[in-house]
């Protein structure tokens, strides 16, 4: 038997890879585009940053310390330089499938960063291993831009696995239907009519504004708004607005607001404001053919006819009010039961004219 050289017996000391094998290594210099391993193979293990990560421009220097311990697996046990070339990525994409897999089975909730928006939708990765997140499957409203959510940590559930044909995805709208569903449910549970809650406002419509209740939206009519005249909800509000109203009515799934707190009501001390009698100014609101409605209060309209704007004969209130002009009359009549009040520029001329007459 001849004897071994001492290169030989040193060949056979170092143990025999593979390419696909996993080996693991202990991390003996680290640059910003490389690392190497000590895989106790008669040559080092390469691991440069295209296969350390999708992630481009990285610095390794940052992600790795020398001395630390790392599994990967062998691409080329000679990559024409002497040295063996690994990838880190590859293989922790493999086992981010594997756990892509079992997730998918179990309908396990998913955490993961945003790695890039896409025309169609977002990209995600778990453990190496990319997600797509379809647009339509990213919430449960419509949304144009997802340019918010670059760089953001997001659920999902996996709804399709098929690494084959490379597709994995992911679906993070049921998982806000089903948590609004839960805060719906707990809204409709603990609120009843009369009830004083707070809420957002969400969207505001020319008829009125929709309210974010926590769990479900309200509708404030624009006749709710006040006890005064609003003119236009989008005058009055904006989104993200935080108000104060009461559940008036609870119609199903359906829920309506009010701004009108009754002891806000402006008629709780008419009878002594508006007395026949009283001298009052106010605002010309509206005019019809009939008359001119003259606004005393926030919520109190009186009606001015037609026959007692003058002492003479007018055929139509614009022809001598417009509206918006302030006016002074007298109250004639007052009707608490019917919520009416009459005025009278005419008999306060009268009373004028009768003043005047005394004097001389």
């Amino acid at each position: 038997m001849s004897e071994q050289s001492f290169e030989q017996m040193l060949e056979e000391s170092f143990k025999t890879i593979r390419n696909g094998e996993v080996v693991e290594g202990t991390v003996i210099d680290v640059k910003p585009d490389e690392i190497v391993l000590n895989i106790g193979y008669k040559s080092d293990g390469i691991i440069t940053r295209n296969e350390y990560t999708n992630e481009p421009n990285i610095d390794l220097t940052t992600q790795v310390e020398v001395g630390s311990t790392m599994e990967a697996k062998v691409l080329k046990v000679n990559d024409g330089d002497g040295q063996v070339l690994l990838t880190y990525k590859r293989l922790a994409a493999e086992k981010g499938s594997k756990r892509l897999e079992e997730a998918f089975e179990n309908q396990e909730v998913l955490t993961a960063k945003v790695a890039q928006v896409l025309n169609g939708g977002l990209s995600v990765i778990v453990d190496e291993a990319r997600v797509f997140i379809p647009s339509s499957l990213v919430s449960d409203v419509f949304e144009k831009d997802l340019t918010k959510y670059d760089g953001q940590e997001i659920e999902f559930v996996i709804t399709e696995f098929n690494p084959k044909r490379r597709r994995i995805i992911g679906d993070r709208k049921q998982l806000l239907a089903a948590k609004k569903e839960e805060l719906r449910k707990a809204l409709f549970e603990r609120i009843n009519v009369g009830d004083v809650i707070e809420g957002t406002v969400k969207n505001v419509t020319d008829f009125g504004a929709f309210i974010d209740l926590g769990g479900a939206d309200g509708l404030l009519h624009i006749s709710e708004m006040s006890w005064g005249r609003v003119e236009s909800p989008k005058k009055a509000f904006k989104v993200g607005d935080v108000v104060k109203v009461f559940i008036k009515d609870i119609n199903d799934t359906k829920i309506a607001l009010s701004m009108k707190f009754p002891e806000d009501n402006p008629w709780n001390n008419a009878t002594e404001k508006f007395a026949a009698g009283t001298i009052v100014s106010g605002r010309v609101a509206r005019m019809t053919d009939f008359g001119a409605f003259v606004e005393l209060a926030p919520g109190i309209d009186a009606l001015l006819h037609v026959s007692q704007i003058s002492k003479e004969h007018i055929d139509k209130p614009s022809d001598v009010l417009k509206t918006g002009q302030v006016i002074e009359a007298k109250i004639v009549d007052f009707n608490e039961s019917e919520r009416k009040i009459s005025l009278s520029m005419k008999a306060l001329i009268q009373d004028e004219d009768a003043s005047a007459k005394e004097e001389e």
